[in-house]
């Protein structure tokens, strides 16, 4: 019989092996820890809107000063990882009158296919406020002291994810932008994503967060990251998934410039009113940090997020922006090179990443009966064969 003890001095030994060898930034190494203590523990259980209520009631009767009332709470679809609960906060802000403010309150569930921290999330939320849109930033229960599991608390922010008349289901997975939307949203996706890499973060509280130099640091901070998820997670080994993780070391490219990186830039991770067409705010930061910019220009560039133009024929990334024109609109907009070969790895990283989210995570998470969103989960495991396929072909172009 193994007691207790036992099994966790197993798990001890085991993150001392995976530190070793794939060594992460200290709040990752934080979350990916947590991650694996708690994996034998309960699976996911229904949490009612109630209990998230008093938790939520017990983090701001921590934070602010004052009589304050929640009402209206709901549930709000979306999202594959993470629970998310609409409020209305009456409150008085310090220094101004007493208002009502529509908020969000997002949460964890009992483990994510990415476990990522809400202390870095509301850091770079922060950090974007008044650069792009971005919901306000309020509060974080970073160790999910008052709620069931780690949370954070931003402004609602009105719009849409994609058209109301799509008929794909997972937003920015295969979305149909009306020609006349990408030809509003293309230019906003492209200057947004120039604004984000331009930010001054120095002068932004990003104290969850290394800050590699303009080495290959950045770069193998990512592979550090995911292989260390890969071999944590996976529970039939794959080949093709090994060979990118050699070829990645192999590899690694030294950035020009350090500057913040989204980690998941694509439409479905924006907000978007669809009267005028304009992005009314930037989601879903969760896999944000600091290293270099091609990451997020390769991010959208993955097939599956778009789709051929109808009249021409030609990929629009994102279902948004020509393929032959994607560079030059960005260095248009940004004054800074786009480098095709950084590019290039960045897109083998970033298929590599959505490898270990699918066929490793997604599959552990789901069998394990860990989330709420177990069908989604499930279906997205499906795109396991689409990702290994391109991950291949981008790794023939280079062998």
């Amino acid at each position: 019989m193994v007691s207790a003890t036992d099994s966790t001095s197993a798990v001890t030994a085991r993150l001392d092996d995976l530190r070793g060898r794939f060594p992460c930034e200290p709040e990752i190494d934080r979350i990916l820890t947590r991650k694996l203590m708690r994996r034998d523990g309960p699976g996911y259980s229904a949490i009612s809107l109630q209990t998230l209520v008093d938790g939520l009631c017990k983090l701001l009767d921590d934070r602010i000063d004052g009589s304050f009332a929640v009402a209206s709470a709901r549930w709000l679809t979306g999202g594959s990882s993470k629970l998310q609960m609409a409020f209305e906060l009456t409150w008085t802000p310090p220094g101004m009158e007493t208002v009502r403010t529509p908020m969000v309150l997002r949460m964890e569930p009992a483990e994510a296919i990415v476990e990522t921290s809400r202390l870095r999330e509301i850091q770079l939320i922060k950090a974007a406020e008044g650069v792009v849109p971005v919901p306000r930033a309020y509060w974080v229960d970073a160790d999910g002291s008052f709620l069931p599991y780690p949370a954070i608390v931003y402004g609602f922010i009105e719009g849409v994810a994609k058209p109301t008349q799509a008929v794909s289901g997972v937003a920015g997975i295969g979305t149909y932008f009306p020609r006349e939307t990408r030809a509003m949203l293309a230019p906003q996706f492209i200057e947004n994503m120039a604004r984000i890499h331009l930010m001054d973060w120095t002068t932004r509280d990003l104290s969850a967060f290394a800050k590699p130099d303009s080495g290959t640091a950045a770069a193998e901070l990512q592979v550090n990251w995911w292989e260390r998820v890969w071999e944590e997670d996976f529970e039939e080994d794959e080949p093709l998934v090994r060979l990118a993780a050699a070829w990645l070391r192999e590899n690694l490219p030294a950035a020009d410039r350090i500057g913040v990186v989204h980690g998941d830039y694509r439409p479905g991770n924006f907000l978007y009113t669809e009267h005028d067409n304009r992005i009314s705010g930037w989601l879903d930061w969760e896999l944000g940090h600091l290293g270099d910019r091609h990451e997020d220009i390769a991010w959208p560039m993955a097939r599956y997020y778009g789709h051929p133009d109808e009249l021409s024929g030609e990929f629009l990334i994102g279902g948004l922006i020509p393929e032959s024109r994607y560079f030059e609109l960005y260095e248009q907009a940004s004054g800074l090179k786009v480098d095709p070969d950084r590019v290039h790895y960045y897109r083998v990283l970033n298929m590599f990443k959505l490898a270990v989210i699918v066929k490793a995570t997604g599959y552990r998470v789901a069998d394990g009966a860990k989330t709420h969103q177990d069908i989604l989960v499930a279906w997205l495991m499906g795109l396991n064969g689409v990702v290994l396929s391109e991950l291949c072909d981008l790794l023939e172009a280079r062998l």
